[in-house]
């Protein structure tokens, strides 16, 4: 079961869309490397506004995924791609439907 998550708002530099979209495209795999992360999207909001949202079963989950690889990517290439520093929010979830 999932307890808490993660909803980070990213807005691309203009002209930088697609390179968003391959971002987030090319975090699946290092995220399939974190048990722990129970659900993550990469998501488009709008032309120009995208998205993550991750879940995890607990606290200790959502803080082992902000210190990993994916999160280290975000941070590195945030001046390249994105118009304002990503907004990290941490949210609870209330209510989940998961395969399994």
């Amino acid at each position: 079961m999932v307890k808490v998550a993660l909803f980070v708002r990213l807005e691309a530099k203009p002209g930088k869309e697609s390179a968003v979209e391959s971002f987030l495209m090319s975090g699946l795999p290092l995220v399939m490397e974190e048990p722990v992360t129970t659900a993550w999207f990469g998501i488009r909001l709008g032309p120009t506004t995208f998205g993550i949202f991750d879940a995890f079963p607990d606290e200790a989950g959502r803080q082992a995924h902000l210190s990993g690889k994916v999160a280290a990517a975000l941070m590195a290439k945030a001046g390249e791609l994105f118009s304002t520093p990503p907004t990290i929010e941490k949210v609870d979830v209330l209510a989940a439907k998961l395969p399994g």
